[in-house]
């Protein structure tokens, strides 16, 4: 696929690796390590600040979350960088924090941004006494139309947007199952960017 095809794509993917969370739930670990979650979760997504691209996300997430699956974790670092002003929601309350010694999870709600209705499952570790995002594990009940909608609102928001290439991926959205969706968003589908874009390339210059 062209780069340049990718533009569109890098919009959703700097949102994925921004899953952008803020504090709230709690349960299976004590007040220190739920708090620090919630705070280190809350950095990545709503900060914008490309530190926290390394502060407080794992290499391992880093390039889940690129999208490319071909990325070292330097290029998925710059990406991710590089993209970093893109939070994922608007707000997102987290609930259900799970501690297992040096490893946690933790389930969130988004409002807002393209995440906006989702609720978002995601895996943490702690490096060094300091918790990380390490995982996107996916959606929790995913609505699709909320996707597409949300979706198709950040898209058309972006700068020269191509109205064209804007509805022909919002279609392929709309074609594919949640499987491929999903596959997509926790970068575990190789084939899933190709399914959902490819066939839009044709809209973009370059």
């Amino acid at each position: 696929m062209k780069k340049t095809t990718l533009g569109v794509a890098s919009m959703a993917l700097a949102v994925v690796a921004a899953v952008g969370l803020s504090a709230c739930g709690g349960g299976g670990g004590n007040t220190a390590d739920e708090d620090q979650i919630s705070a280190v979760i809350t950095r990545a997504a709503t900060s914008g600040d490309p530190a926290a691209c390394t502060d407080a996300q794992t290499a391992k997430f880093t390039q889940q979350t690129s999208g490319q699956p071909s990325q070292s974790a330097a290029q998925a670092v710059q990406s991710c960088e590089k993209d970093a002003a893109n939070t994922a929601a608007d707000s997102i309350d987290v609930s259900d924090i799970k501690v297992d010694g040096d490893s946690a999870t933790a389930k969130a709600h988004a409002t807002g941004s393209t995440f906006d209705g989702q609720t978002l499952d995601v895996g943490l570790v702690k490096v060094d006494d300091k918790w990380k995002l390490d995982e996107f594990k996916g959606f929790d009940d995913f609505n699709k139309d909320a996707m597409v909608a949300a979706f198709k609102k950040q898209l058309e928001a972006e700068p020269n947007a191509n109205p064209q290439a804007v509805n022909c991926v919002v279609q392929q959205f709309q074609a594919a199952s949640d499987d491929q969706i999903e596959g997509f968003f926790t970068g575990n589908s190789t084939q899933a960017e190709q399914q959902l874009f490819g066939p839009c390339s044709k809209y973009f210059q370059g």
